[in-house]
């Protein structure tokens, strides 16, 4: 009765192996590429084109905040040099301007950054979608079955397509530049 019990074994220990020695063989046709995701990401056209664009967006508030910050400079300069000479009131009323001012330079400047990188982060998020897209266009065009990105523990240096990746996505940007 024991042997009876596990005679339904041997039909799946078959098929276990048989499933073994099967997978190999088709994992050696597959055409598989790593791309360097952040590499990809920094070195793209686009990425310049959108940073340089963010910096043009943002330049008039930086100038903004460039004057402000002269402006206290001076003032705290002035309250130094002519703060000894000056009348209570008049010494109390340049503090207090300076304080004004100093605080509106806070805000302003803070802000500024939280601005900037609100817009940085949905740039890059763009950025990376659109990339991701380029990538899978790439893949299909080149004939790949699996195209692996962030996460890769190893690949060897023959399965990274990140270079040729980057040329057809400078190309594509070119040839959408030059419309």
């Amino acid at each position: 009765m024991k042997v009876a019990k596990f005679q339904w074994c041997k039909p799946i220990a078959a098929l276990l192996l048989l499933a073994v020695f099967t997978v190999p063989v088709s994992a050696q046709q597959l055409k598989i590429g790593v791309v360097n995701v952040p590499l990809l990401l920094e070195r793209a056209p686009q990425t310049k084109a959108a940073m340089d664009a963010l910096q043009e967006e943002f330049a008039p508030r930086q100038r903004e905040i460039l004057a402000k910050q002269t402006e206290l400079q001076e003032l705290v300069e002035r309250a130094q040099k002519d703060g000894a000479v000056m009348g209570e009131a008049e010494r109390r009323a340049l503090e207090k301007e300076v304080r004004d001012l100093q605080r509106e330079v806070t805000r302003l400047d803070s802000e500024f950054r939280e601005d900037l990188n609100l817009r940085r982060n949905e740039e890059l998020g763009l950025l990376q979608r659109s990339l991701l897209t380029e990538v899978q266009a790439y893949a299909q065009g080149e004939g790949y079955d699996i195209v692996v990105g962030d996460g890769v523990l190893f690949a060897s240096t023959s399965a990274n397509i990140t270079e040729e990746v980057l040329r057809a996505i400078e190309a594509s940007y070119n040839a959408q530049s030059s419309r």
